[in-house]
């Protein structure tokens, strides 16, 4: 069975051995890696689709639009100034505004672009360049093509592409020192959890089950992501064994039954909501006697995934939060040295430049899920 335990082996085995020497002269320049091509006097952006995106200048209207980019503003809003660059974005619902406010009091007085945007309503806001999702490539980001707008894809759903898409952006604002920063971060990040469980043999892995809890319209359900997608990848890089991988061939989410999880009999089950809070949900799940015979129910092992402003499964940058959090769930015995609230702290030092007084007065209180 493929395993991400060495995150993805053969692709990221250069990049996670680049943490080792992180602190090398070498290492910290690497400029054949992350200095875009000059073009005559400009330069290029290798995006997510391995387009060369041609730029005179550093662009300074900067559009962004579709579903889930919150991932994409957020990511964006680490690079130093990207912020002000930013001229209209999609927001859904209150959570991109209940945090970049914070950092950016100004993005509440930039126009909101609906998800389903057409191009003439982006193209009406002049922008310099497009960043958008690789799935908008055929639709919205052809016509803006055609339009002579400059667009750079990103997928921003594993972690693999995670770190292509920093490199990216890093790429597109003239920051790749910033960007190499951040990927050195985040590998670091992850070399720590992989150290921890290497070693486990295959029959002491736990069993884990990842629900996402939907509600709408009254009606509830309860689902598992695609093997590929980020909340898999981190299961198997926390050193858990998804028990639904075989399950789900889909591209999204997919249903599951009571029956079927009480087939699987997890071990371990983290369950997410990104409507209300995990630990609401997972409360319920606790207080319905049908689940009570389930293995995880009855080990005390259900656990409401963490979060703040976001859940810390979505493949944001808080993702990163989020493995460490799920592995210490999973082998706390491995991880006692290891307190995620002062990670966090640091995270968003060292992502968003914000002291200790910023995490405890507005991140601290927006903490969810089963969290210390």
């Amino acid at each position: 069975m493929v395993r991400y335990g060495l995150w993805s082996i053969g692709k990221f085995s250069l990049a996670l051995a680049a943490v080792a020497c992180a602190g090398a002269p070498a290492c910290r320049q690497a400029p054949e890696s992350h200095s875009p091509p000059d073009i005559g006097g400009g330069y290029s952006v290798t995006d997510a689709l391995g387009r060369q995106v041609a730029f005179t200048e550093p662009p300074r209207r900067i559009a962004l639009s579709g579903k889930a980019v919150s991932m994409i503003t957020n990511s964006l809003y680490m690079f130093p100034g990207a912020g002000r660059r930013i001229i209209a974005t999609a927001r859904t619902g209150e959570v991109l505004s209940n945090f970049i406010s914070l950092i950016d009091p100004g993005i509440d007085e930039k126009p909101v672009l609906p998800e389903m945007v057409g191009p003439e309503q982006i193209a009406g806001q002049r922008p310099d360049a497009v960043i958008l999702k690789s799935h908008l490539a055929h639709t919205v980001g052809r016509s803006l093509e055609i339009l002579n707008i400059p667009v750079v894809y990103v997928d921003f759903e594993t972690p693999d592409q995670y770190l292509r898409d920093l490199r990216t952006l890093g790429e597109l604002l003239r920051q790749p020192e910033r960007a190499a920063e951040l990927i050195r971060y985040f590998q670091a990040a992850v070399q720590r959890v992989q150290n921890a469980v290497a070693g486990i043999d295959d029959a002491e892995r736990r069993r884990v089950l990842l629900l996402y809890y939907s509600s709408s319209r009254g009606t509830s359900t309860l689902n598992v992501p695609p093997a590929s997608w980020m909340q898999t990848v981190m299961t198997e890089m926390a050193g858990g064994t998804a028990v639904w991988r075989e399950a789900n061939p889909a591209k999204g989410w997919t249903q599951v039954s009571l029956e079927q999880i009480y087939a699987w009999d997890p071990d371990v089950i983290f369950v997410t909501s990104y409507s209300e809070r995990s630990d609401a949900v997972a409360e319920r799940i606790r207080a319905d006697t049908n689940w009570h015979s389930v293995r995880a129910l009855r080990n005390g092992s259900l656990h409401a995934f963490a979060g703040d402003f976001l859940s810390w499964d979505l493949p944001d940058p808080r993702w990163m939060l989020g493995l460490t959090w799920m592995a210490q769930k999973l082998y706390p015995d491995r991880f006692r040295q290891v307190d995620i609230i002062e990670l966090a702290r640091d995270f968003y030092r060292v992502a968003y430049g914000q002291d200790a007084s910023f995490f405890d007065q507005q991140v601290r209180p927006a903490l969810r899920g089963d969290l210390p």
